[in-house]
């Protein structure tokens, strides 16, 4: 099976990968998060018409949105008619940062 390797003007957007290492069937994921949460009009409309919008929408769901902002969640709402109600449930879901994943000793919480 032949390895199609990803246009260079997405390059910038790996910035921290090794480019020409990166294939779309092993990286897909990776690739498509990235081109969401990152990437320019032209990344997105070759991530568009590259995969179609039906295919993206699923991804999104599959997802749950996941490492997107409340304001690009809420523009794919839109583009791509995801439901409301489901995009409500993602951004009030807790999504808990590195910083409120850490464990706080008692001892720190307690007044002496």
């Amino acid at each position: 099976m032949m390895k199609h390797s990803l246009p260079n003007r997405l390059r910038p957007l790996f910035w921290d990968y090794d480019f020409n290492a990166l294939t779309w069937e092993e990286d897909r994921d990776l690739v498509i998060k990235r081109i969401l949460t990152s990437g320019d009009w032209n990344a997105i409309n070759w991530l568009r018409s590259h995969i179609g919008d039906a295919s993206l929408k699923e991804w999104i769901q599959q997802h749950q949105g996941d490492g997107l902002s409340p304001r690009q969640l809420r523009f794919w709402e839109l583009v791509l008619e995801i439901p409301r109600r489901q995009v409500n449930a993602w951004l009030s879901m807790e999504r808990q940062n590195t910083w409120e994943k850490r464990i706080i000793p008692k001892s720190s919480t307690q007044r002496s």
